[in-house]
């Protein structure tokens, strides 16, 4: 028995120095292959160079499209609104969110469809014309959003951030405002009007509360959630006043 303990113990052992002794390259891991793209290729001139920035230079603007479109267009003013409409009626998840959204992407869609033929018409077809370089097109492109949000924007706004950005003293005309100063003053301005046309909206509806409130106190139904009772009527106002049609209406309206 000890012998046969003996040649197995000599068996792993020598086992144990042939697998320790081998190659490194045994024990590690194969490397996986590089691959090789045909396409990808070092630019030869500063043209091809160029070319490469302009692609990524489009890419990023896709990327930052749904920024784009909620902050320099009409947007932010109908999404804040609606927000004040089902905020006012008192139901949170009617409609729901993507309801709102939808929404209030298809009435920006139709309030800004002059802006986008204009840049459609004057950078997008020349530039795919090959009249006009992309420079040109980029510069194309902004005046007719810039002229959007000029009408929109405060002149008290505008110029809180000409103070700051200490370019006060140097804009003489509306072209003269740089764009990164244009949009935050949009911006501001438009939450404000958001602001105060979400005031009006919730006045009917304040009124309501407070008259099935001192109601029920003077019936002595304190234990009774008012906000429970008030909320069918407001339902009915708004539905009686035809209330979708005046809002979208008055949001329409305010971009004229």
């Amino acid at each position: 028995m000890k012998i046969i303990k003996k040649k197995n113990r000599s068996a792993v052992l020598i086992s144990a120095a042939i697998l320790f002794s081998g190659p490194a390259k045994a024990l590690a891991a194969p490397e996986p292959p590089i691959p090789v793209l045909d396409f990808i290729r070092t630019a030869n001139n500063p043209q091809e160079t160029a070319l490469t920035l302009q692609v990524l230079l489009i890419l990023t603007i896709l990327s930052l499209a749904p920024s784009i479109l909620i902050m320099m267009t009409s947007f932010i003013r109908i999404i804040i609104v609606l927000s004040f409409v089902r905020s006012g009626l008192g139901v949170q998840q009617v409609p729901p969110n993507q309801v709102l959204i939808g929404l209030a992407l298809f009435i920006t869609f139709f309030v800004m469809a002059p802006v986008f033929s204009d840049i459609y018409a004057n950078a997008v077809q020349p530039y795919i014309r090959e009249e006009i370089s992309f420079q040109e097109a980029l510069q194309e492109a902004q005046k007719p959003l810039r002229d959007f949000m000029f009408k929109q924007t405060r002149e008290k706004d505008l110029a809180l951030f000409l103070h700051y950005a200490k370019l006060q003293d140097h804009v003489k005309t509306l072209d003269d405002v740089p764009t990164h100063v244009l949009i935050p003053a949009f911006i501001i301005s438009e939450l404000k009007t958001a602001f105060q046309m979400g005031f009006m909206i919730f006045i009917p509806f304040l009124v309501i509360d407070m008259i099935v409130a001192s109601t029920l106190m003077s019936m002595g139904m304190l234990m009774l959630p008012p906000v429970m009772i008030s909320l069918p009527f407001k339902i009915l106002l708004f539905v009686m006043v035809d209330g979708w049609n005046l809002v979208i209406g008055s949001l329409l309206s305010s971009f004229n």
